[in-house]
């Protein structure tokens, strides 16, 4: 007596939502948004395309979806300790933007589309509930708290974008020239600037070559964080 064979289970059923859009985040990180294509990842889960919307939506949708998802785990970012302060929390979840957006440079522009296309949705309101969650633990009259958050928020956007992959118009930039070989060429160029006319561009010029990033970061939100803590 045979046994039947058991037939194998239908590829798409074994997927989900989760495994697409681990599979997109890699995807687009490795080559970012025009790598990501239907067509580019049925081939890659071995399943065909009504598995992707039926499971995920449009492409678009995947898109949104991959950057809440990037987004969601750098908010849930905490600081070590059970005694954090207001500004402890702030800087932790502005690092992890940070860290997120340096190590995924798809991030940036998908993330201003979000905020100005859905301020209603959950990377909008996460990263104001986040950020704007402490104003009142710092001491900021509850009248000024947008304002304030607002400040925060729009810093710690555009510092991080200054990581991301440039989209458009690339003409004349190296997008895999070296991070020390351009801040080399760029103090050099500095250095050659008259320092009569350019005072200031010729005291910084060192400082500029030898920053760090994160630490510079960092010290815009102490900055920030001071001024609001001195808010009448």
């Amino acid at each position: 007596m045979t046994t039947r064979a058991r037939r194998p289970q239908r590829r798409n059923q074994v997927l989900s939502r989760e495994r697409i859009i681990g599979i997109a985040v890699e995807m687009l990180d490795a080559g970012g948004e025009s790598a990501l294509t239907v067509r580019a990842l049925t081939e890659r889960l071995s399943t065909g395309s009504g598995a992707i919307y039926y499971h995920v939506g449009t492409r678009d949708e995947l898109l949104d979806t991959a950057t809440e998802t990037v987004i969601g785990a750098a908010l849930a970012t905490r600081p070590a300790g059970a005694a954090a302060t207001p500004g402890d929390e702030i800087r932790v979840v502005a690092l992890a933007l940070f860290d997120a957006i340096a190590a995924h440079q798809w991030l940036a522009t998908r993330l201003t589309l979000q905020i100005i296309r859905n301020p209603v949705g959950p990377v909008t309101v996460g990263i104001f509930e986040r950020i704007g969650g402490q104003m009142g633990a710092l001491g900021v009259p509850r009248a000024s708290w947008f304002d304030a958050a607002s400040t925060l928020v729009h810093y710690i956007l555009g510092a991080v974008s200054q990581n991301a992959r440039i989209e458009g118009d690339t003409s004349g930039i190296d997008p895999s020239g070296d991070r020390d070989e351009f801040f080399d060429a760029a103090s050099t160029a500095w250095q050659g600037l008259d320092p009569q006319t350019y005072p200031f561009m010729h005291a910084i010029v060192g400082q500029m070559r030898e920053h760090d990033d994160r630490e510079q970061f960092l010290t815009g939100i102490a900055v920030i964080l001071d001024g609001l803590t001195h808010l009448r």
